[in-house]
């Protein structure tokens, strides 16, 4: 059962309700019970084959969704954090550490939101500090040096805007990270598994493979921001969703990413087991396949990937 259920699945949670309440009373070959699982199965069916980008922007950021500390528990093996970027301090909506995926030794880095005001402030509502993406720079320069492939979970509204960001250089660090990932001699994977908030999830994202969840967002600028901007009002966020081409399936089409990755219907945090388990498949299942990438003609494609986004024709 859904315990936070978003506004269009209001009546969705009223069926689960009714026919979990009629299953308390009746064997489960009785025909009327049969036939209310049948009714909500093709609601769920209907209602989820056909999200809309607002939805699924509302999907994205569902506060009981897994985040990154909550795939690094199921995902992976072995993690031990590292801490800190050497020049200022340890951003905490950054955690980044070495651990096995799949079998497979890598970097791990992520961004990590709360789930309660105590733990939104420690983590800065998922929103890092240039200290994080310097942190993040820093281990990927360790993980060329030992030759281990960099695994990085993008889930951010967006780097944060503050006054000591900016006067710490967060523009700075992000470009920085642009520069040095599309050159790093190492295999790079990137998934985005909530929200892709603009520079501060590409500060993080310029990879060899940039996997998505079906229900993840990747934009240049939030539907609410979109809106203000546009419409001079953030009650326009859904045809800013709309137009910003923001969903999984958009930028597949587009070629800005490798690949979806599907979740159980609902979202993932309607079956965590299921995502951590396809997840974990399919990052084990990228690193195999770079690794078979010679590392000078990966370096070329990731270069040639990234510089060829934009480019258009009429």
């Amino acid at each position: 059962m859904n315990l936070h259920p978003l506004d269009f699945e209001l009546h969705i949670t009223d069926l689960e309700g009714k026919v979990a309440e009629l299953a308390s009373k009746r064997p489960s070959e009785d025909p009327l019970l049969m036939a209310a699982r049948e009714d909500l199965e093709k609601e769920r069916i209907t209602l989820y084959g056909n999200l809309t980008p607002w939805q699924r922007v509302q999907i994205a950021r569902h506060p009981t969704r897994p985040y990154f500390l909550d795939y690094v528990a199921s995902c992976v093996t072995d993690f031990v954090e590292l801490h800190g970027d050497r020049l200022f301090g340890d951003d905490k909506a950054m955690p980044a550490g070495i651990g096995c995926i799949g079998g497979h030794r890598c970097v791990i880095i992520g961004q990590q939101k709360g789930r309660d005001v105590k733990e939104n402030v420690l983590r800065n509502f998922g929103s890092p500090h240039p200290e994080g993406y310097r942190k993040a720079l820093r281990l990927m320069r360790m993980a060329e040096k030992f030759s281990l492939p960099v695994v990085c979970f993008i889930d951010t509204p967006g780097a944060y805007p503050g006054v000591g960001a900016e006067e710490r250089h967060i523009a700075e660090a992000i470009a920085v990270n642009l520069r040095e990932m599309m050159i790093l001699k190492t295999r790079i994977i990137a998934v985005v598994i909530g929200e892709g908030g603009s520079g501060g999830a590409l500060g993080i994202g310029v990879a060899d493979r940039v996997l998505m969840l079906e229900n993840a967002y990747y934009s240049v600028i939030s539907p609410e921001g979109c809106a203000a901007i546009l419409w001079k009002h953030r009650k326009h966020a859904p045809e800013a969703a709309e137009a910003l081409k923001l969903t999984a399936d958009d930028l597949q089409e587009f070629g800005l990413i490798d690949g979806v990755i599907p979740e159980p219907m609902g979202g993932a945090h309607r079956d965590p087991d299921v995502i951590f388990a396809t997840l974990t498949q399919s990052i084990s299942s990228s690193i195999e396949n770079l690794k078979k990438i010679p590392l000078k003609k990966l370096l070329d494609e990731r270069y040639a990937k990234f510089r060829g986004m934009g480019v258009f024709s009429e």
